[in-house]
């Protein structure tokens, strides 16, 4: 009797972990992550990313309002698109987004992502792989932008820009 009890204990734990996701999302029984709490996503990844800078000893970045709004309007025509790419629906680029909502530093670097997984899962992801890591640690940045666009299905379109 015991020993089913400890199975059924570890069961419910597995089941109850697969089912929540933290104190800023919720998730459906199928462990989709829904955003919640919007305006701090995106500062919970900057302070991620300047963790990450700091240890390799790179300089913080700051979030920039025209880096987010390109980022906000990459993620967006993703969805539109279906399609996790670089390139808008128009043929735009990143350095074109870039220039279209006025900033006038360089751009370093863009990082995309089609998931399912929050924004930590997500920069875990991009870390592991070396080019969008290059990216992230650049140490010419000085400016991120980072924003996201969320289908009703859960779906997650992640864009982060870096500039100096």
């Amino acid at each position: 009797m015991t020993r089913v009890f400890l199975i059924l204990a570890t069961l419910t734990s597995f089941v109850l972990a697969a089912c929540t996701t933290g104190n800023d999302g919720s998730a459906t029984g199928s462990g989709v992550y829904r955003i919640r709490n919007e305006e701090r996503v995106q500062f919970r990844m900057l302070d991620s990313v300047n963790a990450l800078r700091e240890a390799a000893g790179s300089p913080a970045v700051q979030l920039n309002a025209q880096l987010n709004a390109a980022a906000a309007t990459h993620s967006r025509d993703m969805s539109v698109q279906n399609r996790p790419w670089h390139f808008g629906s128009d043929g735009s680029s990143p350095l074109d987004r870039v220039a279209r909502v006025g900033y006038s530093g360089a751009l370093l670097g863009e990082a995309i992502s089609e998931t399912y997984e929050n924004e930590q899962q997500t920069l875990a992801a991009w870390m592991q792989d070396s080019g969008t890591r290059s990216v992230i640690m650049d140490p010419k940045a000085t400016n991120m932008g980072f924003s996201w666009f969320q289908e009703p299905n859960g779906k997650i379109w992640w864009t982060l820009v870096m500039a100096n």
